[in-house]
């Protein structure tokens, strides 16, 4: 996935990411990705596996041993960075407009690259393979919409409780169950990530608390360290440094 900025979730793993993403993501295991909505055109390109592709062509073979080994752990949802990412996103981009035999090959290409990469994090820690049906990703959906428009006011849990159908217990019971967090978890996560591509534009550190939905300094420092481990001072003297070096 290719976008200026967003967040990525997989399983029980929320996060962000900027410029682009390459993921490799086990049957059954619910993701979504959003956008912050500021100034983002997202591009994805998808490539998915049969079943009986991974039972009959690669299990079976000796010598795809460690491309099996790979497969086996997707379930934690796999992210790969540096070069890995950029020989692999080549590749996939080659292969879309061959014929089935050059594609085949690429494709075992590319599993092999993954396979034998150590340029890649382990999304989560359990594993979170569920029957995510059609309702429940329009339902999480909608309450990302909510979000995106309502984090930097005050999102109402009983509004958006109301909005998916659910009454408000309902609905915290079944936001921590999809995302392993509170609602308001969540919603704080969101904004400290929005802050954090702020202070990459040199914002006033002030001025992006209240920006981005806190009403108090003191706490939106305090928080930030909590989440991302230093002082949104910090981290803008560290990032932006690198940047301008």
């Amino acid at each position: 996935m290719e976008a200026s900025k967003g967040i990525r979730h997989v399983g029980k793993s929320i996060s962000d990411f900027q410029e682009s993403e390459l993921l490799l993501i086990g049957a059954n295991v619910p993701h979504l990705n959003f956008d912050y909505k500021i100034q983002t055109e997202c591009k994805q390109l998808v490539l998915q596996m049969r079943e009986n592709f991974l039972n009959e062509i690669i299990f079976p073979v000796p010598e795809f041993e460690n491309i099996k080994k790979l497969l086996e752990r997707s379930y934690l949802g796999l992210s790969f960075s540096g070069e890995t990412k950029k020989i692999v996103v080549e590749k996939l981009h080659q292969i879309k407009n061959e014929n089935s035999f050059a594609s085949f090959i690429g494709l075992i290409e590319i599993l092999n690259i993954l396979a034998n990469s150590d340029e890649v994090k382990e999304l989560n820690n359990e594993d979170t393979r569920i029957k995510w049906f059609l309702n429940d990703k329009i339902r999480m959906g909608t309450i990302y919409d909510y979000i995106h428009e309502n984090y930097d006011k005050n999102p109402n849990v009983n509004i958006i409780a109301e909005n998916v159908n659910l009454s408000t217990p309902a609905f915290c019971r079944y936001f921590k169950k999809q995302t392993n967090m509170t609602f308001t978890d969540f919603v704080n996560n969101y904004r400290i990530n929005q802050a954090k591509l702020l202070l990459l534009q040199n914002e006033c550190i002030t001025e992006i608390c209240f920006q981005v939905g806190f009403e108090s300094l003191s706490y939106f420092n305090k928080l930030f360290k909590k989440y991302i481990g230093e002082t949104p001072s910090a981290f803008k003297k560290k990032h932006l440094t690198k940047i301008v070096g």
